[in-house]
């Protein structure tokens, strides 16, 4: 016998009594969880007479209490005594919280359903002990003992009430009439079908996107002038979900034990005036963090039409809410969080959604299509976000959203999805790697560009009249330099993102050495005398610039080959590449054999000491930038041997 069958046979002649005592109890379940929300609100503000605390105003008239004296209880606690609390109309308030769990427990018995006896026995057990005391007073002992959510330190009214609503949403289920849409329903009028019909049509046009996951089990009914849904949003018993409609004001308690999705589900209503009261946290050992947060919003619509639009709207952006959190942790693995939460954002926007990606495997599909695109050679723990950089790790991603959604609504088998994610990887990674060698390849053609004016003005400067020269080469000289320092500056921005940029700036680094002892170089020639150099003094000063413009080429052209070893591991790309790392070692060498003949050339035909110490500096920089050039070559030949056998 189905359990609906069961209790219409049991019901007998109280069965048209049943729906008016569910309605009344789901009434009760929001006003009970009101009182002790009330109750610990005014023992927090007791105890905290100068912190700011809400009045739960907005709480009590979306639960249906007209009673606005309930707004003075938590401005008019006072803590009288280490334990005791006096309370404006305790006595009041905690009748009330007994009276509606007891409505909360009528249909269970009108039902027999079967563990009503046990609850009803807690209920009295509970009871034994007074709550209040005559004088409005009441204990911290006693709220607490009210509030508890840890079944281990023993019951509590709260675990009561939570035991109890799980049982009237079975009983809800069980004794619906009518389907709406996927919805079950009872008791409504005309004039609640449509409203129903409307939120339906948002919860039916992304419930695919849930996939095989549990959720979105909709109750509708009516209680006085209010038309009450309810949405089954998982597995959680703190994910919770009412809206009260009456009237155009379309009143929403959601309760989540993330504070973050709470925010996430908040956020999607940005396009509508929607009026959120505060979101009050409690604690509660039952839940995850021992903690739930609870927010009430207020939407009130221009006509009917309007009403509809916002209740299919929220209808919609209830399937985003499962499996949330999961989604998030997931995608923090892969890119930071305020990253991870915008795409969670962007997916719900899109009707993407976050379950195709957890269902396609999550970050574990994002590993592997990583380990598969870089030969198995990833550092491990390295993000996704470190190798391409935030913002192409966020475009990434949000095409992995995208394929995994339509690739399962589409039925493609899932190594199909797999590959593609592999293939787009491969495109971005590879995009990353030549976007920093871009940063290598600009700043090594900035220290060519130096070196060969240093060059061009020597082998010019045989006559008095072209010696100005020099001015216009010490100031482009400069300009080159401040334009290298920008990209070591960028390298270095990019490092904190990026463990392939970190490389790159470590190299950068060491090269902008070539470009300042070069600019260096420049400067010192823009202070020689308009007189004629002795050819036996700039002829071998030309030949150091000479190889410093041959140095600087071949390291330009080392970065070249890198982009190709990169891309296919051209064996042909390494001997090159190797080939110039060697070049600019053996320039190296015979730049100092040059900067010596200089020197020599200074002493046997200088007659002005100043000339000498002006060109002996120029010849001194131009060493040195030797020198730092051999290093960044042995850098760059270390880093791309490092790849090659995995060390």
């Amino acid at each position: 016998m189905s359990e609906k069958t069961r209790i219409v046979s049991a019901l007998g002649e109280q069965r048209l009594l049943l729906p008016f005592l569910l309605n009344e109890a789901l009434a009760a379940n929001d006003r009970a969880k009101y009182r002790l929300t009330l109750l610990q609100t005014a023992r927090a503000r007791a105890d905290s007479p100068d912190g700011a605390f809400s009045d739960l105003r907005t709480e009590r008239l979306a639960c249906g209490i007209a009673d606005a004296a309930y707004d003075d209880v938590v401005s008019g606690s006072v803590r009288r005594d280490a334990d005791t609390y006096l309370l404006p109309d305790a006595s009041e308030l905690c009748a009330g919280l007994h009276a509606d769990v007891a409505a909360m427990l009528a249909p269970l018995e009108a039902a027999r359903v079967p563990e009503m006896r046990l609850l009803q026995k807690r209920l009295e057990e509970l009871s034994l002990t007074p709550w209040h005391g005559a004088d409005n007073s009441i204990t911290g002992n006693t709220i607490s003992r009210l509030a508890a959510g840890d079944r281990a330190q023993g019951d509590s009214l709260h675990l009561l009430i939570m035991d109890t609503h799980k049982l009237l949403n079975r009983l809800q289920a069980g004794i619906a009439t009518e389907g709406i849409d996927g919805a079950q329903t009872y008791g409504l009028r005309a004039d609640g079908r449509p409203l129903v019909s409307a939120f339906m049509k948002g919860v039916n046009r992304t419930r695919a996107l849930k996939f095989d996951h549990p959720g979105l089990d909709t109750t509708a009914t009516r209680v006085d002038s209010k038309l009450v849904i309810q949405n089954d949003l998982g597995t959680t018993d703190a994910h919770v979900l009412v809206v009260h409609v009456e009237g155009m004001c379309v009143t929403t308690t959601y309760t989540d034990n993330h504070l973050p999705r709470l925010l996430f589900f908040q956020a999607m209503f940005s396009g509508w005036k929607v009026a959120w009261g505060d979101v009050h946290s409690r604690t509660d050992q039952t839940f995850a963090d021992g903690v739930y947060h609870l927010c009430v919003g207020t939407y009130t619509a221009s006509d009917k039409a309007d009403l509809k639009a916002y209740l299919t709207h929220l209808g919609s952006r209830l399937v985003f809410l499962i499996d949330w959190n999961r989604a998030r942790k997931r995608l923090q693995l892969l890119v930071p969080r305020t990253e991870a939460l915008s795409l969670l954002t962007w997916a719900a926007e899109n009707d993407l959604g976050h379950m195709a990606f957890l269902k396609a495997g999550g970050e574990r599909m994002i590993f592997d299509a990583l380990q598969f695109v870089a030969g198995g050679r990833l550092t491990y723990g390295v993000t996704l976000a470190e190798l391409l950089g935030i913002e192409a790790a966020v475009s990434y991603l949000r095409f992995i959203l995208r394929a995994c959604t339509q690739g399962l609504l589409g039925k493609r088998p899932l190594a199909l999805i797999r590959d593609e994610a592999r293939v787009e990887l491969y495109t971005y990674y590879h995009s990353a790697q030549q976007s920093l060698l871009d940063l290598a390849s600009d700043h090594g053609a900035l220290a060519v560009e130096i070196a060969t004016s240093i060059r061009d003005g020597l082998l010019t400067s045989s006559r008095p009249e072209t010696f100005p020269r020099f001015e216009r080469i010490g100031r482009r000289a400069k300009e080159w330099e401040r334009k290298a320092d920008e990209l070591v500056i960028r390298a270095r921005e990019l490092a904190e993102q990026s463990e392939q940029a970190e490389a790159i700036q470590q190299l950068l680094e060491t090269a902008d050495d070539i470009v300042d002892e070069l600019e260096e170089a420049a400067f010192h020639l823009t202070l020689l005398k308009p007189e004629s150099m002795a050819e036996e003094i700039r002829l071998p000063l030309a030949t150091l610039a000479r190889l410093l413009v041959e140095g600087t080429q071949e390291y330009l052209k080392a970065i070249e080959n890198t982009r190709g070893i990169h891309r296919s591991g051209s064996p042909d790309d390494m001997r090159d590449f190797l080939a110039s790392v060697h070049r600019i070692v053996a320039i190296e060498q015979q730049s100092d054999t040059a900067e010596r003949a200089v020197r020599k050339a200074l002493v046997d035909s200088a007659e002005d000491f100043r000339q000498a110490f002006v060109i002996a500096e120029a010849a001194k920089k131009m060493e040195s930038a030797a020198d730092a050039l051999m290093h960044t070559g042995m850098i760059l030949r270390d880093q791309i041997l490092g790849k090659v056998t995995g060390s």
